[in-house]
């Protein structure tokens, strides 16, 4: 099947099968490794990607779901050069150890920080509920995402996902 949709600011077109996972077709097929599959079941959030800008998990998508569709990955967030303002703040704020779920977070982050540019901390907790980590804490995590929001509330750098 052929599908054609923009991935990171870039339009793609790729012939795959259409009841191939999303998460295999970034992986393998475009070679975009910071989703990552970990329970393939959409309990843990690694996958995350942004589908038109809402977080989406990649496992429990197939790939005719992208036709037409603007898809950005953790690879299209930011830049080597510039980082994106969540993830500097997951820096800034030690909220990154083994990096496994890092993406998915920052991308769960842009999708809540989009919705709700100024949320409390059990607001935070609650939108990235879907998304597990096990060896950062989420108290870094959250502190991480309050100071994105600051930032963002601050007009020092808008938080977009678009290029």
């Amino acid at each position: 099947m052929k599908i054609r949709f923009v991935l990171n600011g870039e339009t793609t077109e790729l012939d795959v099968p259409g009841d191939r996972r999303v998460v295999d077709v970034l992986r393998e097929d475009v070679g975009l490794t910071g989703a990552k599959e970990s329970c393939g079941s959409g309990d843990c959030g690694a996958c995350t990607i942004l589908v038109d800008g809402e977080s989406r998990l990649s496992c429990l998508m197939l790939a005719a779901q992208l036709q037409g569709r603007r898809i950005t990955t953790i690879e299209g967030l930011g830049s080597e050069a510039q980082l994106h303002p969540i993830q500097s703040a997951f820096t800034q704020y030690g909220a990154v150890q083994c990096g496994f779920c890092i993406p998915g977070m920052v991308l769960a982050t842009a999708d809540l920080l989009k919705r709700n540019p100024s949320p409390s901390r059990e607001q935070i907790r609650r939108g990235l509920g879907g998304n597990l980590c096990r060896c950062t804490g989420y108290q870094k995590i959250v502190d991480a995402v309050q100071a994105a929001a600051s930032r963002s509330a601050d007009h020092e750098k808008p938080l977009r996902d678009d290029k």
